[in-house]
């Protein structure tokens, strides 16, 4: 990954500093808190960005291609896909739109639905998709740049803050295998 001249100083520190001396102490933690989470999310995307780029993929087209490559028929319809990936209908329409200029899936005719599309992944595009999961894994997700204890804290704390804000519904307990 590209290095940057470190600051002398940890700037969000600094802007808690000035929320406290502006008199915002309640606001201060969650500000540092947004913050923080923020500019993690831009040094997670840059490793990720840098790692893709050789493939000329971005993480949008790559989490479309693998979602498809996951699915039981590596098709589904493109509202699902927008459903699954958490986006609005046009990213996953603009996102299909180069993908499929590339090669590496296609449109269908839903084949009971008249209303709706299905993207299909093609044979190039599983094996990108292979390419870039294997590069990902190797470069972003088994370093992810905190230990194995802190980097499962971080998921299980922001999964909380997710499900809380209503991402999701905790699943429903699975009866044991028979």
């Amino acid at each position: 990954m590209a290095q940057h001249k470190r600051l002398p100083i940890d700037p969000i520190a600094e802007a808690k500093r000035q929320w406290l001396d502006h008199g915002w102490a309640d606001a201060a933690p969650g500000m540092t808190l947004v913050t923080s989470i923020m500019r993690a999310q831009q040094l997670m995307l840059a490793r990720v960005d840098e790692t893709l780029r050789p493939l000329g993929l971005t993480f949008a087209r790559y989490e479309l291609l693998t979602l498809l490559r996951f699915s039981r028929s590596e098709r589904m319809p493109m509202a699902s896909a927008s459903a699954r990936l958490q986006v609005h209908p046009t990213s996953v329409t603009n996102t299909v739109d180069r993908l499929e200029a590339s090669g590496h899936v296609r449109r269908e005719p839903h084949p009971t639905d008249g209303r709706a599309t299905l993207v299909v992944l093609t044979d190039a595009g599983r094996t990108l998709s292979e390419q870039a999961t294997a590069a990902l894994n190797a470069e972003v997700f088994e370093k992810p740049g905190l230990s194995r204890a802190d980097t499962d804290e971080l998921v299980r704390l922001i999964a909380r803050m997710r499900r809380d804000a209503g991402d999701f519904d905790d699943p429903r307990p699975q009866p044991d295998p028979l």
